[in-house]
């Protein structure tokens, strides 16, 4: 199959080609548009497959604000003063355990495989399952049609130059070493659309959609990174005891520790002595 593409010059500086202006037709702005269906398709079925979410469980939140609470502890503790930290610290992790904010004090010692169990933990793991198989499905149907009938075409040249490293990735499927940067493959233009159409997306579905594939990939790497599958429950105990560590070992700096003395010398100001000590 031909891609329509002319090279007049062999050289990597300045390389004059043409491309088939038909190729802006049948293939450049088909793979757009049809990026675009798939999305807005994949969010309709994803909505009609999970349903409406469940109602958020007080429980649950005060789990979940609980670990927070931790977290923003450790995050400013050099905002407040020692003997503040060190009382909250003490506070948070003697609840962290006991099990005082969890769900249910009994789930102290469940394991994983007794968290399975729960039908409404059920629920949520065949929800993010149903997710996950939204995002691999089209996602996988869409790369293989562009493989099959649109490899090794060349579809637009960027305005602006880029960098060798760049080359592996614009022009992915297109075996040309000698080839310009700028120009980009039919592969690499799905990739492009694959993050460029969040905006398009957000516009169109809102905010909170399900066709944005990049926040998928996103979740999928740091359920991966903390060996979590997708959909399963989240245990507490573990949590609590990981952040309970977490402060036991930070060390507090209080900022305005001899903050009176720092803003002089920032603002040139030495600190005046008084006669009494001179003498």
């Amino acid at each position: 199959m031909s891609s329509g593409l002319v090279e007049s010059s062999t050289t990597t500086t300045d390389q004059a080609m043409f491309l088939d202006p038909a190729i802006r037709d049948w293939v450049l702005f088909p793979i757009t548009v049809i990026m675009v269906l798939v999305g807005v398709f994949r969010h309709q079925l994803t909505i009609l497959m999970t349903g409406e979410p469940p109602k958020a469980d007080i429980k649950d939140l005060r789990q979940a604000k609980a670990l927070m609470r931790g977290q923003v502890l450790a995050q400013n503790k050099s905002y407040i003063p020692a003997s503040a930290f060190v009382e909250r610290k003490k506070y948070l992790c003697d609840a962290y355990e006991n099990g005082t904010y969890l769900k249910n004090k009994a789930s102290k010692e469940q394991n994983a495989a007794n968290l399975m169990t729960d039908p409404k933990n059920m629920e949520v793991m065949m929800d993010g399952m149903k997710k996950q198989m939204m995002g691999i499905v089209p996602q996988t149907l869409i790369m293989g049609w562009i493989q099959f009938f649109f490899s090794g075409f060349i579809l637009i040249k960027l305005p602006f130059p880029l960098g060798v490293r760049f080359k592996q990735m614009l022009q992915s499927g297109i075996m040309t070493p000698n080839m310009d940067v700028k120009w980009v493959s039919s592969l690499s233009w799905y990739f492009i659309n694959l993050f460029g159409l969040r905006g398009v997306f957000s516009l169109i579905l809102g905010g909170e959609n399900s066709a944005d594939g990049t926040r998928d990939m996103a979740a999928m790497s740091n359920m991966g990174a903390m060996g979590q599958q997708p959909g399963q429950p989240q245990d507490y105990n573990k949590l609590f005891l990981g952040m309970k560590d977490n402060l036991s070992i930070i060390y507090h700096e209080w900022d305005l520790d001899s903050i009176e003395q720092r803003v002089l010398v920032k603002y040139g100001k030495q600190p005046r002595l008084f006669k009494s000590a001179r003498k």
